[in-house]
């Protein structure tokens, strides 16, 4: 029974599909609002981790020392 005191059988159609429709995009929206709250908790949830990191770690250099080439200009040489 819906709220104003009509069976399924006595709506009609066209009211029946925009309900249809109506409940599919809520439940689409739902679904987008909780991925988008998870992605949210998980980047928030990385931040407060480097916040308990000693500040050296912040600063340290690279794990491999190699990794940054510096070329070496030969032409300028006096």
């Amino acid at each position: 029974m819906s709220d104003n005191g009509q069976s399924y059988y006595q709506t009609d159609r066209r009211s029946s599909i925009r309900n249809f429709v109506l409940w599919e995009m809520m439940r689409g929206a739902g679904w987008a609002a909780s991925v988008i709250i998870g992605i949210v908790l998980l980047l928030l949830s990385i931040y407060v981790v480097s916040l308990f990191l000693p500040e050296e770690s912040k600063n340290a250099p690279p794990p491999m020392p190699y990794s940054q080439i510096m070329v070496v200009d030969t032409t300028a040489q006096v």
